[in-house]
């Protein structure tokens, strides 16, 4: 690495035995007497980053009962609204939220007799494309672009990393599900093109591996793990030697980054000497980096979204939460209950609203993601200034299978293209997709005419009673 006493490279790295490191946005990335907006640092830091994570089975806020008591959706519209029991620990963040309400997703509807029944190895598969699959259980599989992929496509070629795909639960089963889809329609939410489900990684050592490069062969990985020591042991020269030219602010933000990288590579190593321990696992069946409690799993790989983001490795991630049918329990909650159980509550009101804590729970995770961005200052402001999460389900009500009033919520202010602090509810009917739509113009797509099935955009950004698409 060339290291200039004025200027650093944005694109900067320390590299060491099958280590890759990248850096943080510095000051000494922006040259002297030049315009932040027109420099490369500027122009990567301009570039949103953009989170799309999904939840299936639903919401207890779209069932008949869910909506009468405004469980997902709140009572108010517009900006004066309160918080309803599902969305209420995203409150801390009220100026970054936006909540999309009233929404369907036609397209994971059965269009034909032998689809009907197939709605949970389907929806995942619609949720990023709002496109209809293919029913097959073969290679033959079909359904849309996604979203992410959309945006990757075009602002995430000039990372190092174009996007990247996380799942919690076990995503690599083969062969046919049931219902006549095959398993990857449940396994993947991101495809690159209508016949290329992308994989998607569980194991956080995996994730930190690609974002850090560790092991770029198979001896080196070997030799790292053998000896129990951090990626940062192998570039501490090439560190040292960058901080002698940085100024004080940069080398505090540089050992503080350095430090979230060593803290999370901590946790990894803790969660695989525990699952090697012998110990009686939660989860046997996962890998050996894949921590047995949910909330761990969840916030270690947020973690690595935030530093991956920090350090412009890549702007684009997908992350599928859960996998339809689940049994999966989140004792933490407050119910015991299988998730998938749960979700068959029979429109009983009590189950519903066990239903509704699985939920609120499941929204709880967000805040910690929200915290990370806001907390890394970038430009004239922070990463999540510049950032769009996309929260939700293709699901609607978990116990018919239906796709309708399904729950969406977007946290970020993209680049100043979101204002946030917004409940926006849409008129009946109004497909998801069109929220989608809306949501890829103000990432810069503004080249595409529609997103699956939408029929105009919603708009995101005003205060009204019912928020009609551009065409009606």
């Amino acid at each position: 690495m060339y290291i200039s006493k004025k200027h650093v490279s944005r694109r900067a790295i320390l590299k060491g035995m099958g280590v890759t490191v990248a850096l943080p946005l510095l000051d000494a990335m922006v040259p002297a007497s030049t315009v932040f907006a027109k420099t490369a640092a500027g122009a990567a830091a301009a570039k949103q980053r953009l989170v799309c994570m999904e939840m299936v089975h639903g919401s207890a806020g779209s069932t008949a009962f869910g909506v009468k008591k405004n469980l997902f959706a709140p009572v108010q519209v517009g900006r004066d609204f309160e918080w309803s029991p599902t969305l209420e620990p995203l409150a801390p963040f009220r100026e970054y939220v936006t909540i999309v309400s009233n929404t369907d997703v036609h397209n994971a509807e059965a269009f034909s007799l032998p689809e009907i029944g197939g709605d949970h190895f389907r929806s995942s598969a619609v949720f990023l494309t709002q496109s209809h699959p293919k029913q097959t259980e073969g290679n033959d599989v079909h359904a849309g672009t996604s979203l992410d992929q959309l945006y990757a496509k075009q602002f995430g070629q000039d990372t190092p990393i174009p996007s990247m795909q996380l799942s919690i639960e076990n995503v690599d089963q083969a062969g046919g599900c049931t219902y006549g889809y095959s398993c990857i329609y449940t396994d993947t939410i991101s495809w690159s093109a209508p016949d290329r489900p992308l994989p998607m990684v569980r194991d956080p050592r995996v994730v930190f591996d690609q974002l850090f490069g560790v092991g770029a062969t198979a001896e080196e990985r070997t030799v790292n793990l053998k000896t129990d020591r951090s990626i940062l042991d192998w570039i501490t020269g090439q560190a040292a030697q960058l901080k002698r030219e940085l100024g004080s602010s940069d080398r505090v933000r540089l050992n503080e980054y350095f430090e979230n990288i060593r803290e999370i590579e901590r946790r990894i190593q803790r969660v695989e000497a525990r699952n090697a321990s012998g110990e009686q696992r939660a989860m046997p069946e996962a890998p050996i980096g894949v921590p047995d409690s949910f909330e761990e799993h969840v916030h270690i790989l947020m973690d690595l979204i935030a530093v991956a983001f920090a350090s412009d490795t890549t702007r684009v991630f997908s992350f599928k939460l859960g996998r339809d049918a689940s049994g999966r329990s989140y004792p933490e909650s407050g119910v015991t209950t299988g998730f998938h159980n749960a979700s068959h509550h029979g429109e009983n009101e009590g189950r519903i609203m066990e239903f509704a804590k699985i939920n609120r729970y499941h929204v709880s995770m967000l805040p910690y993601l929200m915290e990370k961005l806001k907390n890394t200052p970038e430009a004239d402001g922070n990463l999540l200034d510049n950032s769009l999460i996309v929260y939700g389900s293709p699901m609607g009500d978990s116990n018919i299978h239906n796709h309708k009033r399904v729950p969406l919520v977007l946290a970020g202010h993209a680049g100043g293209k979101l204002t946030g602090g917004v409940h926006i509810k849409a008129a009946d009917g109004t497909p998801m997709a069109n929220a989608m739509f809306s949501t890829l113009h103000m990432l810069g797509r503004t080249d595409l005419q529609s997103f699956g099935d939408s029929t105009g955009e919603l708009d995101l950004n005003t205060n009204p009673v019912i928020a009609t698409d551009a065409k009606g």
